[in-house]
């Protein structure tokens, strides 16, 4: 029992941490337990090692710790990918093997949306600015290039990139615009295949039980619960090596799994990783009194030094949302639009101009859209454009 129990152990734990590593930041766990735990291990801990660390060594340990750190999380190398090949390669089942493997090649090698002068004008007519949490005129300080809507820095991949979602260590990449789809089929077929070899495992310590109890079954029918526990536990010390990786599938699939649920609610939404973060620090302004909001004309005129004059996107933004410092009606040049300016006070009295509906939303991130070849900022807008249609469905306000 003893083996049994430390691996068991050893494999929650891990997989325990891993779930507050990667889930403890998200605004919908900020203020939970889990959140609390994250900011220990990644802000609370760390501080009292480097305060000790200051005492012993004049903080030389914790900088050798910092550098190797700032390597592992702020640069691109294959380290955490080798470590997924590896959870892939003990989990391994007869039916899809390749599919993980495939995917995983096809997310960490093809172009997550770079931005470069050469398809600058492309990603440019993408998007239009919401005029909410992107604006036009805003220029990338390390690019030198305008930031196309929906676009970020990415400071591990040294570029732009178009429709940034978030930067992802297991795949060594960034996941945008171009590869989104490759990332969402790694997490499915991840997913099937560490549950596919949770069941097969389950199935052949189960042929064990019954080579010793003819009566046994999987659901333990007829059985208390510590005879059925105590069963388990015998078979797992008989087997170590199948039960411990069962027991890792087991543990794991539930991240994965959550993982692809996660990604699954942000396309109903219409939002990425990255905008989710930025409309969390938007709701607590509106909580604030902070925020504001009016119309914005669909006959106004743009500046095409800085914004596309047409985008392929069907609807355009029919409202500016700013914030201000001291809780006042924005005032100046700077305070486009029309009407009286309106507090706003929750999520769900803003439109999200990027969420077309689940099905719309799941075929922009399954299929490419191609605009202007070259640049067209400055030039005198299309006439029969995509800014025909600028009614903008109820479904499109907040969902979360």
């Amino acid at each position: 029992m003893g083996a049994v129990r430390n691996v068991a152990v050893a494999v929650l734990l891990i997989s325990f941490l891993t779930f507050v590593a990667f889930f403890g930041r998200l605004p919908a766990l900020r203020n939970t337990p889990v959140g609390f735990l994250h900011r220990v291990l990644w802000i609370h801990i760390p501080r009292g090692f480097r305060a000790v660390d200051q005492r012993l060594t004049q903080g030389r340990f914790s900088s050798m710790v910092a550098r190797i750190a700032h390597t592992l999380w702020n640069d691109r190398h294959p380290v955490v990918m080798i470590f997924f090949i590896l959870i892939l390669l003990i989990s391994e089942g007869v039916i899809l093997i390749a599919l993980p493997y495939i995917t995983l090649y096809a997310a960490a090698a093809s172009d997550p949306g770079y931005i470069t002068p050469t398809n600058h004008a492309n990603h440019m007519s993408l998007y239009p600015y919401d005029f909410t949490l992107y604006h036009p005129g805003q220029s990338c300080r390390t690019c030198h290039l305008l930031k196309p809507a929906r676009s970020k820095h990415c400071s591990i991949c040294k570029n732009c990139i178009g429709r940034f979602d978030h930067h992802c260590i297991f795949i060594n990449n960034c996941v945008g615009y171009n590869n989104q789809h490759w990332f969402l089929f790694l997490l499915f077929t991840t997913a099937f295949l560490t549950t596919y070899a949770t069941e097969l495992g389950t199935s052949l310590l189960s042929n064990e039980l019954l080579k010793i109890l003819p009566t046994w079954t999987v659901t333990g029918l007829g059985m208390t619960w510590n005879e059925y526990l105590t069963c388990w536990a015998w078979v797992l010390q008989l087997k170590t090596s199948m039960g411990s990786v069962t027991l890792l599938c087991l543990l794991t699939s539930p991240l994965v799994w959550t993982l692809l649920g996660y990604h699954i609610y942000l396309i109903w939404a219409g939002t990425t990783t990255n905008e989710s973060m930025k409309w969390s620090d938007w709701k607590s302004d509106m909580v604030d009194g902070y925020v504001f909001k009016r119309s914005l004309p669909s006959d106004r005129p743009k500046d095409y030094q800085v914004e596309p004059s047409w985008t392929t996107w069907p609807i355009e933004s029919q409202q500016v949302v700013l914030r201000t410092e001291d809780g006042l009606p924005p005032k100046g040049e700077a305070a486009i639009g029309i009407g009286e300016w309106q507090r706003v006070w929750k999520l769900a009295d803003v439109e999200n101009l990027y969420d077309l509906g689940f099905w719309d939303n799941l075929t922009d991130v399954f299929t490419r859209r191609y605009g202007s070849p070259e640049s067209d900022i400055g030039r005198i807008p299309m006439q029969n454009g995509v800014e025909e249609d600028q009614n903008i469905d109820e479904s499109a306000r907040h969902k979360f």
